[in-house]
Formats: structure tokens, sequence, C-alpha cells
């Protein structure tokens, strides 16, 4: 990690996750897809429950990424025992959170969904689609800690097979559960559930296997379960902020379906639509982020702090390229993305505008991408939690509200495209003082003030 050249050390870490994160926004993709040929209310009602599903997987992922970082420090440090320390507690937290997390949802589920629909088909489909999907919460949690256990060891194939694994199960089993082929029954939108549920666990099982057949260097056990106050400190220290970083689209999609909800059920449904697509650009994005965590966190662990400095500008290049890509796909094929979850042709039409509006602003959101996860494999939890306040909350909401008032329901996709704008010059700035005060001291403690980053 400290001694490959960096653009072949960041591919190498960063390319299966990119393959593992579009093969997971594919399989979202195809998961609404056949919701969609259910009926449109079954797709309104997939898009109400989403911010909450994406509750869950945030803080899940959040609290993993805590594992990841704090597991990579140690093994940079040489710390072989809080490595271990490290990922045992991270399990055991892990199962605590997902348990918690299915209890918490599907009782406030109900209440949750009469905040945004009075349509009561919808309603019901919403719930008979979440209270399932919600009962596997504790195998996401336990799944996605493996998961950043083998990122922070440098084994990104071990999390792509598996991950590719469970949505391989999913994408096959979607039409046989929701249309009833063959032996399986017609579940309908409850069958899109069981469906994803069953794929997390064939991703869980390929990891537990992996771990029992690898024998990897960090280990799990009963001897390493101890009240460690500086490991718990390092892994809610970066795991809260990111699991606030990920569940802050759940508290934007919510906020801007109220204000979409004045207009037309439409809009609430494009919104879902257009959060289904910009996951395949943006969860390839995440590939790279998740690439570069643990090689940021070893190397600023073993003092590498100019490697650090390489692999952030090489991220944010990557990140760059792929964003471009997400926008010339915008603008080149709109209308056959939206049809893909609607032929209703006022919905086609609204979305057609809302993806040429909103992918002006990719590119350039690169810039927040790239410092924000950088940050956080830096275990710089609260800087990069700043960066994603700016993105979800502080700019785009007031922007979205006030720019509805101006131009109507479009003003929400505008506040998207100037929030971007916006955030990245902050977020450069907050990297640059984070680099100033950590990065740019030279391995005997001295400064490196007169650098640029």
């Amino acid at each position: 990690m400290k001694e490959k050249n960096i653009l072949p050390l960041v591919l190498s870490m960063s390319l299966p996750m990119v393959i593992s994160m579009a093969v997971n926004s594919l399989y979202n993709i195809i998961d609404s897809y056949f919701v969609a040929k259910v009926s449109e209310n079954a797709m309104t009602a997939l898009a109400l429950v989403y911010p909450v599903q994406n509750l869950i997987n945030a803080i899940a992922i959040g609290f993993g990424i805590g594992i990841n970082a704090g597991i990579a420090f140690y093994l940079g440090a040489g710390d072989q025992k809080r490595a271990n320390v490290a990922a045992t507690l991270g399990c055991f937290l892990s199962i605590l959170h997902g348990a918690l997390l299915a209890f918490t949802c599907i009782l406030a589920m109900p209440l949750f969904l009469k905040s945004f629909s009075s349509n009561e088909k919808i309603t019901a489909l919403a719930l008979l689609y979440s209270n399932r999907a919600f009962l596997f919460s504790p195998v996401i949690a336990l799944g996605l800690s493996f998961e950043k256990l083998f990122q922070a060891m440098g084994k990104m194939k071990v999390s792509m097979f598996s991950m590719i694994c469970g949505c391989a199960a999913n994408i096959v089993l979607d039409p046989l559960m929701i249309f009833g082929i063959g032996i399986f029954p017609a579940l309908g939108i409850a069958g899109a559930a069981y469906a994803t549920g069953i794929g997390q666990c064939i991703t869980l099982i390929v990891y537990l296997l992996f771990y029992v057949l690898l024998h990897p260097p960090v280990q799990i056990s009963r001897k390493y379960m101890c009240r460690d106050g500086a490991v718990i400190k390092k892994l809610y220290s970066v795991g809260i902020s990111a699991a606030l970083n990920l569940a802050l689209p759940s508290l934007l999609i919510s906020s801007l379906n109220r204000v979409l909800a004045d207009f037309s059920e439409k809009y609430v449904l494009v919104l879902g639509v257009y959060y289904k697509l910009q996951t395949f650009i943006y969860l390839t994005a995440n590939g790279i982020i998740q690439g570069i965590r643990p090689l940021m966190g070893y190397n600023f662990g073993a003092g590498e702090h100019e490697r650090v400095k390489k692999i952030y500008h090489t991220a944010l290049t990557l990140n760059l390229g792929i964003m471009l890509l997400g926008t010339l796909v915008s603008w080149a094929l709109p209308g056959h993305l939206i049809g893909l979850f609607t032929d209703h042709t006022e919905t086609i039409s609204i979305g057609i505008t809302a993806l040429h509006i909103i992918s002006l602003g990719f590119m350039v959101s690169a810039v927040s991408v790239t410092c924000s996860g950088a940050l956080e494999g830096l275990g710089k939890g609260g800087p990069s939690l700043i960066i994603s306040l700016l993105r979800y909350v502080i700019l785009i909401l007031p922007a979205a509200f006030f720019l509805s008032r101006l131009l109507g329901a479009d003003g929400v996709w505008w506040a998207f495209c100037v929030t971007e704008f916006a955030a990245a010059c902050f977020s450069l700035l907050i990297y640059r003082r984070e680099n100033r005060k950590q990065i740019g001291k030279k391995p005997d403690g001295s400064s490196r003030t007169n650098e640029s980053l």
C-alpha cells in the first residue's frame, strides 16, 4: 500500500469496487423496473419508502466506514491487536445497530407515510414492501461490516465477488417472485422485498465463506471483545459522521417530496426515479472513494503524507471522468432512462427536464464527493460531515424552497445544480485547511506550510 505506483494502486483497489457498485446500481434499476411493471402506484410507493431504506443503509455503511478506517489505520501503524479489536467490536455493534433499525423503522413507517401521501393504495403498497424489506436490516449491517473489513485489508476482489453474487441472485429472483413464474407464487411488490433480502443473505454467506477459507490477517474472535475506549471512539468518530453523510440524502429526499407534492405526485415519482438512476453514477464514483479510503488511512498511519496527496488527486481525476460520462448519458438518453419506469407521457417529459437540469452539476460535484471521501479516509469525520451538510441541507433546502416559488417545480431541479457549484468551492477550502493541519506535516512533525495542495 505504500510502495506501488499511485495510479495502478488506486485502480487495483477501486476497479473491483466500481464494478460491484455498478452491478449494485444495475440491480436497483432492474428492481425498480420490475416494480414499475406492477403499477405506477407501486413505483410511487417504492419512491416513498426509499428515504427510510436509504437511512438504514446509510447507518450500516457509515459504521462500516468507521470499521474500515480503524482497521486500516491500525494496520498502517503496525498495531495488529487493535486492528483485530476494531474488527470484532465492529461486527458485534453492526448486528446490534441492524436489529434496532429494523424494530424502529417498521414501527415508524405508518406515521412516516401519512406525511407524504393520502392515497391509501400507495400507502398500503409501501407498507407491504417496507415491513418485509426492513426485517433484513441485521443481515445488511453485518454484510457491510465484512465488506469494509476485507476492503481495509486490500482484498477488494472479495467484496466485488460477494456483492455480485447477491445482486445476481436478486436480479434473477425479482421477476420470479414479483410475477409468480414457475414454482414461485405471484407476490407483487412484496416479492421485490423478499428478493432483495435473499440477495443480501447470499452476499453475507459468501463473505463468511471467504473469511473461513482465506484466514485473513485481521481476525474476529471472542478474545478481542474488550472495552477498548480508543478503538470504540475511532469507530464511532468516523462511523457517525459517515452515517450522517450517507443519511442526509434521505432527509433531502423527504424534504423535497414535501415541496414537490404541492405540484403533483408525478414530480415525487420523478424524484424517486432520478435517485435510482443517479446511483449508477454516484455509486460508481463511490467505488473510487471506497478504494482510496484504506489507502489514505494506511499511508496516513504510516506517515506517508506525500502519497496521501497523490492518491487524492488521482481519485479526483477519475471521478471527474465518471461524472462527465454521467452528464453525457443524461443529455443523450433522458427519455429512454425515464421510460424504463413509466409510460406516461407527462411523467417522462417532467423527467427529461429534471435530468437535463440536474446533470449540469454532475462534474463539479466530483470535487465535493472526493474531498468528503478523502477526509473520511484520514479519520476526519467532522469536516467530511460539514461538506455533506452543505450539499444536502444548508444550501439545497433553502435553494429548493425559494427557486420553486420563482420557477415552479423546475426550481427544485435547478437547486441541485446551484448547490453543487457552491458546495464544491466550500469543499476545496475545507480540504485545504485540513490538509495543512494533517497531511502537510512531515513525518518528523515539521511544517510544510509553503507547499501547495
